[in-house]
């Protein structure tokens, strides 16, 4: 019995010594790097009707799901678990454990492809749940207070996603699925907007000398008390449908509270420094997307512009950027953006650009426009991976744990 518990606290002490489970970031970008690479060429597969998916998830339903509950949720489990071991000084996943919250993720993508259905959802809607619980730990034993928000950001992302499955496997009404995403799209814009305004300027502070950003109480309250509006009529929309009219005034005040938010943070005076710059650029699509929602709701344009916009543009440059930083900060290189970094980022702005242009410009042809940002979407990814593999596996350079 005593060799037996030897031989296992040696092999937990052998998966806990490996890089890549030393912290949460390590194997959830790298997971969500390579799905982003791999699944962009497959859905355009489906999309040009040269491969068929016919396991649970399929088409837009798939695209759309993965989009966050794969690619963004990776990422913000990477982020947070990192994120609150520095917010809290206590320990957060490492070694087995984090093996095993990352395979669950994985599988629950592979079983999105291949069902069956069922368990395909029980095991997708079970890892957010899992999430929260690691988070939520060390958050309530330090008296964390200020970072609760960030529980109630994972438990909504829960119950939407339990929203959206049930509504899929036809137990809710197949307009939840749909209305579901929308709403885990607004969420991730209150998240990215918490993240942006805590992070952007106080970088800017940090880094640039001379800068001064600054925040005003007023353009805050409207910046989130617009996207919390917009959040409720939106999970009210099954039942009481806003007009056209109040959604183009609500929407064109929350392009221009976003807009003036990041003006004042002096955006301009990043751009010498690449890796930081990055940040605003890529937050500067949340105002894009939301005048451009506003503009769907005069008929100008269609909503697919203001969706990608807001996807692409926003979440996914946004998150890109955070994760290349956030990888050679916490492996202690220093934070500088070289070829590398700024090709992967470009090419994520690019797609962005096309998806949204092919989506409002009537000359563009629609769908060669999708096809080019699919493609730039996974060159941006697999750009990413080739610089970031070897620093996601290995030990900090410096020697020290993480």
């Amino acid at each position: 019995m005593t060799s037996l518990t030897r031989s296992s606290d040696q092999a937990q002490a052998g998966v806990a010594g490996w890089p890549l489970l030393a912290l949460g970031f390590r194997p959830l970008y790298l997971l969500a790097a390579l799905f982003s690479a791999a699944a962009l060429p497959l859905w355009l597969a489906v999309y040009t009707a040269t491969f068929r998916l016919d396991g649970y998830l399929i088409g837009v339903a798939w695209h759309s799901h993965e989009m966050l509950y794969g690619f963004a949720v990776a990422v913000i489990a990477g982020s947070l678990l990192t994120a609150v071991r520095n917010w809290t000084g206590l320990p957060t996943l490492t070694g087995a454990m984090l093996g095993t919250l990352a395979g669950f993720w994985l599988l629950a993508r592979a079983l999105a492809v291949t069902g069956p259905g069922p368990v395909a959802a029980v095991v997708d809607v079970l890892f957010l749940p899992a999430l929260g619980l690691a988070i939520a730990l060390p958050i309530l034993r330090s008296r964390n207070t200020r970072n609760l928000k960030m529980l109630g950001v994972v438990a909504a992302l829960a119950i939407l996603n339990v929203v959206y499955h049930l509504s899929y496997l036809d137990v809710l009404s197949h307009d939840w699925a749909p209305a579901s995403i929308r709403l885990a799209l607004d969420l991730v814009t209150v998240l990215m907007a918490i993240v942006g305004g805590r992070v952007i300027p106080a970088f800017t502070a940090n880094a640039i000398a001379g800068a001064s950003p600054r925040r005003s109480g007023a353009v805050e309250f409207l910046s989130f008390g617009t996207l919390v509006v917009i959040l409720v009529a939106d999970a009210a929309a099954p039942w009481f449908a806003l007009p056209s009219s109040v959604w183009i005034v609500l929407l064109a005040v929350a392009a221009m509270a976003h807009g003036v938010r990041l003006a004042l943070w002096q955006p301009i005076r990043t751009y010498g420094n690449a890796l930081l710059a990055m940040l605003p650029m890529a937050y500067a699509w949340i105002p894009v997307a939301l005048a451009l929602r506003a503009l769907s709701h005069a008929a100008v344009v269609p909503t697919a512009a203001a969706t990608h916009a807001l996807a692409i543009g926003a979440m996914g440059s946004l998150m890109l950027a955070m994760m290349m930083r956030s990888a050679l900060g916490h492996t202690g290189r220093p934070l500088v953006a070289g070829y590398s970094e700024c090709i992967a980022f470009s090419l994520a702005q690019l797609a962005a650009a096309a998806r949204v242009l092919g989506a409002t410009v009537p000359e563009l042809p629609y769908r060669e426009s999708a096809i080019v940002a699919g493609t730039l979407w996974s060159l941006a990814f697999v750009v990413f991976l080739i610089r970031y593999w070897p620093i996601l596996t290995r030990p900090r350079v410096d020697g020290r744990p993480g």
